[in-house]
């Protein structure tokens, strides 16, 4: 099956020609195609998403995560990771138990533990009274509880970096987050081989001059990922630009979705939290920012606003995350990797999306 584009992104660069897809897979790129148009990326790869098109992943069942799916797709994001945030143990193993693992589209690539191992100093909208330190047993038990992918704690704790060499044994993504470490505590982590940084400048210790923290030592950290949230909210544009200026080419964009993207505003609950969506901006009782309302094609297009190339903000959507998430798989058009692809007009408006090579939004 020929697409009829008229260029491919492989490997970050945009390769003139059309795509031909077979058995699921990417058969061959750059191919001759005299009415070809708009471009093919890999499709987008989303490690934080809390929930989606009206469905709170935390409470989710079957016909939950497929109808937050479908909002996914329509956005892009053929692989994602059901992100859940700091709560009580009894309720992260039922959340956990319910994480589809069937191979359904949008792939869901594992669940993203955000907590409960963080700082009490930067909980963000996480409850204080459910944030624990870092506990081996309690993280065997959740490991054991379901299909765990990624989880984001804080380096400094006591007991954390015992906790990161049993995670990395686990085959397990460990990102430092909500975490008050100074710079030299995050380089130790960063040692000890953490390569990812959650939501950089968002619940971590503020950048100062004689102290630049988790978020300084990332971004001049060169085998260091961080994530970005680019809503034009939890990051001013210029903070924003800044990351892109220092680290392009090791961003990955997350949306930290909550329930009320792809919907609208009102009342919404995150992991029992309640908060409120006001003009896209979701803020608990306390004021605090509680996720994000972002589609993930809306960041890839605000990130071209920031003086991005188009192939690069691509790339950040769906290279990046995959090589975080230690997908090789995923992330790539080149031939022999899995046909997940998002085929996009001039203007960055999505009209088709493939997921192992069957069309995903019909």
């Amino acid at each position: 099956m020929r697409l009829g584009v008229g260029a491919a992104l492989v490997d970050g660069t945009l390769v003139p020609g059309d795509v031909e897809v077979a058995d699921g897979k990417i058969a061959a790129v750059g191919l001759e195609s005299a009415n070809g148009a708009g471009i093919a990326s890999p499709g987008f790869v989303d490690l934080q998403v809390n929930g989606f098109a009206g469905v709170d992943f935390f409470g989710a069942d079957t016909d939950g995560y497929g109808r937050a799916g479908k909002g996914l797709l329509e956005c892009g994001v053929t692989s994602y990771q059901p992100t859940f945030i700091t709560s009580p143990e009894e309720q992260l193993v039922a959340a956990l138990a319910e994480v589809p693992v069937n191979g359904a589209a949008p792939r869901v690539l594992g669940a993203h533990l955000e907590g409960p191992f963080i700082s009490p100093e930067r909980l963000g909208t996480h409850p204080a009274d459910a944030r624990r330190d870092p506990d081996r047993a309690l993280l065997e038990r959740l490991l054991a509880a379901g299909p765990v992918s990624h989880v984001t704690l804080a380096p400094e704790l006591p007991g954390a970096l015992e906790l990161v060499e049993l995670l990395r044994e686990r085959g397990v993504t460990v990102s430092c987050g909500h975490s008050d470490a100074t710079a030299a505590e995050a380089r130790e982590a960063f040692a000890r081989g953490v390569k990812t940084v959650t939501h950089i400048f968002n619940a971590m210790r503020p950048f100062a001059a004689r102290e630049p923290g988790l978020a300084g030592a990332a971004l001049v950290t060169s085998d260091v990922v961080v994530q970005l949230i680019l809503d034009g909210v939890h990051l001013a544009e210029d903070t924003a630009r800044l990351v892109w200026q220092v680290a392009g080419g090791r961003v990955a964009l997350v949306t930290d979705a909550i329930a009320a993207a792809h919907v609208g505003d009102g009342a919404y609950t995150i992991a029992g939290v309640e908060f409120e969506v006001e003009d896209g901006v979701a803020r608990n009782a306390d004021r605090v920012l509680a996720g994000s309302t972002v589609c993930m094609i809306d960041a890839v297009r605000n990130l071209v606003a920031l003086g991005a190339s188009v192939e690069a903000a691509l790339s950040a959507a769906s290279a990046l995350p995959a090589q975080i998430a230690g997908r090789p798989d995923l992330g790539t058009l080149a031939p022999g990797s899995v046909a997940d692809v998002v085929m996009l007009d001039d203007s960055l408006e999505i009209r088709r999306v493939l997921v192992r090579g069957e069309d995903a939004l019909d």
